[in-house]
């Protein structure tokens, strides 16, 4: 007498393991892309942090000092204004793409990793 059983439950088996490793590979291949995300807008991305010379308002190209910054040059571009046209501070962007917003004191205010 042939048993038929062992060819249904290999068969189911086969579907539920080829399941199983469907959803491991989709887990496996979409988590780095999650992880990377949040390290690429993370502030202890070395890229993103204040101790990062780049993004220091101890550096020229980010000083309050420095004319193309400074909130008495009318023609600045590097300017950041409220919706009452007030400049509350400015934006520079380091040579790694990061844009760093600073107020008009040369404290940084935030940040906006490159390609975001």
């Amino acid at each position: 007498m042939k048993d038929y059983t062992r060819g249904y439950w290999h068969g189911a088996a086969a579907t539920i393991i080829g399941s199983l490793i469907g959803v491991l590979i989709l887990a496996v291949t979409t988590r780095p892309a999650c992880a990377q995300n949040a390290w690429d807008n993370s502030p202890m991305n070395w890229k993103n942090s204040e101790l990062n010379y780049n993004n220091s308002s101890q550096n020229w190209n980010n000083s309050p000092q420095n004319w193309n910054n400074s909130e008495l040059n009318p023609n600045s571009k590097s300017g950041v204004y409220d919706n009452s046209g007030n400049r509350t501070g400015y934006e520079t962007i380091s040579p790694n793409g990061t844009r760093n917003y600073y107020d008009n004191n040369g404290n940084r205010q935030g940040y906006k990793p490159y390609g975001r």
